[in-house]
């Protein structure tokens, strides 16, 4: 008999409402991505995409938020860092939903400019995090994002 593990504390917390609209929404994603065109689009696989994806609109909502925050709070630099980062991260999700207009040079490109963005914000809210939580959470989304283009990027290359 094989024994049976506990399950975890989270496992058995209640679903949150908004935990199960953003679940329904990351399926419709999934759901419409497998249904785009693939036509000239080589080394470019929606599925795989698909993380890469939800990473660079959490790290645009959570920069976002850093922003708004940020400027109540008198950190001019933080909070433009923060808005530049929302602009690059939302610009590269909108590319990657878009197979149609994909080219590995451009996309590449891009994909390396949304790290950088990304690593420069996640250092800019990094100096601020052990007083500001707002900065703590976008740096971590920050460096999400930055591992999941890299990931991306990787696995693009390897097509």
């Amino acid at each position: 008999m094989v024994p049976r593990s506990r399950p975890s504390v989270a496992s058995n917390r209640q679903v949150r409402p908004h935990e199960r609209e953003r679940a329904t929404a990351m399926s419709m994603m999934a759901d419409m991505m497998k249904t785009m065109p693939m036509a000239g689009t080589s080394g470019m696989d929606m599925t795989m995409m698909q993380g890469c994806i939800e990473a660079c609109s959490a790290a645009s909502m959570a920069a976002t938020m850093c922003a708004d925050a940020d400027g109540g709070e008198g950190m001019g630099r933080c909070a433009a860092m923060c808005m530049n980062t929302a602009e690059v991260a939302d610009t590269m999700m909108r590319m990657m939903l878009r197979p149609a207009g994909y080219d590995m040079g451009v996309m590449t490109s891009m994909m390396s400019t949304c790290m950088a963005m990304g690593e420069a914000c996640a250092a800019e809210c990094d100096m601020h995090a052990a007083m500001s939580e707002h900065c703590r959470i976008c740096a971590a989304a920050c460096r999400a994002m930055v591992e999941a283009c890299s990931s991306a990027m990787s696995a693009m290359k390897a097509a």
